[in-house]
């Protein structure tokens, strides 16, 4: 070690002396360095000091610092092996301790720990192989929406294009990946409202699968999933007025939905209701021109244009504007 108030001598740091007090020799490795900013083996030895500290994170920025000022530093492979072990990343230690292995053939020391990287990883796939056999892994997924997309998020990493496959129907969404050569996972998703098949894409990236869907409708959607709708084919010819149940009772549904719909006709409604069942009904009962109008007026204006006049909105952009005691902003 070196007397105070002196410069620290890298040769007077050994393995040694460093187990000896670990902690003061962080500081005057740490001291030199400031010194000496681009000593490979100040950075190589100050990583021993944090593995003996258990500063494992700490340990590998050093040692991969020191092989970034000399690539051939064979204790820094040890050093940054060690630390990637004790972090348990036994692949990257293993890697590691074998690019040293090939710099210095002779020393068992790294054989060693190339066995017990093996061990350990070994462990670990017969451990990964029973959680496969006996769970279905299920992976989160994440949406948001536009104006005029609905943006859906697979949380899985690492998966290649290829083995994505996206169907898209008209209110359906189906996702197959392939994660190994005996796992895959399969999402389906009845949306709330319709989509453009044509015009929906997605995208595979290192931590997650994004998936774009094009709006028929420029609305904004209450949640992601609706109802799923019954294949009328599996159903026999008088039970088609009729839906599954656990229970032994059944129920006349189409009757219900007609008599449902037949109250909100009779309710009358008030305020932004009355307003919005107004526009509904117009666009229902329009022409196709006047549908294309609204979907373009309100699309390009923010919501805050609605016209029916497409001779007027077919020519030009309709410009964002808000009523005067508003302010707009993009959500």
């Amino acid at each position: 070690m070196t007397e105070t108030g002196a410069s620290p001598s890298i040769l007077s740091f050994t393995d040694s002396s460093i187990d000896q007090d670990p902690q003061k020799s962080l500081e005057e490795l740490t001291k030199a360095l400031e010194e000496r900013p681009d000593d490979a083996e100040c950075y190589c030895q100050r990583a021993y000091a944090h593995i003996l500290l258990r500063n494992y994170n700490d340990a590998v920025l050093d040692a991969k610092r020191s092989l970034e000022l000399q690539p051939n530093n064979v204790n820094a492979f040890l050093r940054k092996g060690e630390a990637e072990f004790h972090l348990q990343n036994y692949t990257s230690a293993e890697d590691t301790f074998k690019q040293g292995q090939k710099l210095n053939p002779s020393d068992t020391t790294f054989t060693i720990w190339i066995m017990k990287c093996e061990e350990k990883l070994n462990v670990s796939s017969k451990a990964e192989q029973v959680m496969v056999a006996d769970l279905s892994p299920k992976y989160r997924h994440d949406w948001y929406q536009t104006e005029s997309q609905v943006i859906v998020t697979l949380m899985i990493k690492n998966v290649q294009k290829n083995n994505v496959h996206v169907q898209f129907s008209e209110q359906e969404l189906k996702v197959h990946v392939t994660l190994s050569s005996e796992e895959s996972y399969d999402f389906k998703l009845y949306l709330l409202h319709a989509i453009v098949p044509e015009q929906s894409t997605f995208k595979v990236l290192t931590t997650k699968i994004e998936i774009k869907m094009k709006k028929t409708e420029a609305i904004r959607w209450e949640k992601l999933e609706g109802q799923e709708q019954p294949d009328i084919k599996h159903f026999t010819a008088d039970a088609t007025h009729r839906y599954p149940s656990s229970s032994h009772y059944t129920k006349n549904w189409d009757k219900l939905v007609v008599d449902i719909k037949e109250e909100e006709k009779n309710e009358k409604a008030e305020g932004d209701a009355a307003l919005n069942q107004l526009f509904q009904q117009i666009y229902s009962d329009g022409s196709d021109e006047v549908k294309r109008a609204m979907n373009k007026s309100f699309m390009e204006s923010g919501g805050t244009v609605l016209s029916t006049n497409w001779t007027d909105v077919g020519k030009r952009k309709v410009e964002v504007n808000p009523p005067d005691d508003m302010e707009w902003k993009k959500f």
